[in-house]
Order: structure tokens, then sequence, then C-alpha cells
């Protein structure tokens, strides 16, 4: 039991039906019909009948969706030749090629665009460029307090100072 919980916690993390994910929903499902069926005999409600059908189009469908997956995952391993492995192989490696003969390049773009002959800024002369626009206030420049549109009130009055004015109009 515990190896079918570990099976099963793993194979959410898995892509595609599993067969440890496939049985613990046909298990639900198959727990979710009986309990309709006993409901449905100890009320004689209509609603655990339709409920019952369209937990058992859910259910059909489910297993439908899975051995459809099945088959196409199938085909495409058949449809894969020795060749095409090979193939698939070699473009990988010339895409390595390609972003190792970059590799001071940020994005696949710069360093295509500089394989064109297209000339591309460096990071460095970025930065550079970026550090000469960008002004660093002056440690001796004086902080200024923008001034309040509505007079007195700057919108945020704290609890001391509404204190202080009880205290102030019980003193009187």
């Amino acid at each position: 039991m515990a190896s079918f919980m570990e099976d099963l916690w793993s194979s959410i993390f898995t892509a595609g039906p599993t067969p440890t994910l496939l049985l613990a929903t046909n298990a639900t499902f198959a727990a979710l019909q009986t309990l309709l069926f006993v409901l449905l005999l100890a009320t004689y409600s209509i609603h655990f009948a339709i409920l019952s059908i369209i937990s058992g189009a859910l259910w059909y469908s489910i297993n439908w969706f899975a051995q459809e997956l099945k088959q196409a995952q199938a085909q495409t391993a058949r449809q894969e030749t020795p060749s095409e492995k090979t193939l698939n192989a070699t473009s990988t490696d010339a895409n390595t090629r390609e972003t190792t003969d970059g590799a001071d390049s940020d994005t696949e773009t710069e360093g295509a665009a500089s394989r064109k002959g297209v000339h591309t800024p460096s990071s460095a002369t970025q930065s550079a460029a970026a550090s000469t626009t960008l002004q660093v206030p002056d440690s001796t420049s004086e902080v200024r307090k923008r001034l309040s549109v509505s007079g007195e009130s700057s919108g945020y009055t704290s609890t001391d100072s509404e204190w202080e004015k009880v205290d102030d109009n019980a003193g009187n």
C-alpha cells in the first residue's frame, strides 16, 4: 500500500497518464458510482441517477482520452526512424555550437546578428553608456518636502496626535 501511494504521488508529477494514476482514477470512480447507487436506492431521488450518468460519462471520457494518448505516443514512436534520430541529434549539436559561439551574448539573436556581420554592442559598452547618462544626486543636496495641496492635513493623522488633541481639550 505504501508503495502504491509513493507511485501515485510521483505519477502526479509525471507527464501523461501513468498506470498507477489510471488505477487510482478508476477505483475512485467505481467508489463514486457505488455510493450514488446506494443513495439512489435509499432515497429514490432522480438526482442520484442523473449524477451517476454524468459521473459515468466523465469516467468513460477519461479512460478514452488516456487510451487515445497511448495510441498517439505509440504511433509517433513508430514513425521516428533511426535516420530521423541521427538527424535530430545533428541539429541539436548545431544548436549547441551556435550558443557556444556567442557565449558572451545574452540571447541567441544577438549571437546570430553578430555572425551575420551586424555589430551589436557588448554588455560592457552598454553599461558604460548607461552610467554616463544616469546622474547620481549630490550628497550635499537638501531634501525638500512636498507641500500639501489641502493645507494642514497630509492625509494621514497618527493616533498619537489625536490623543494629544484629547488631552489638550480635557485640560481646559
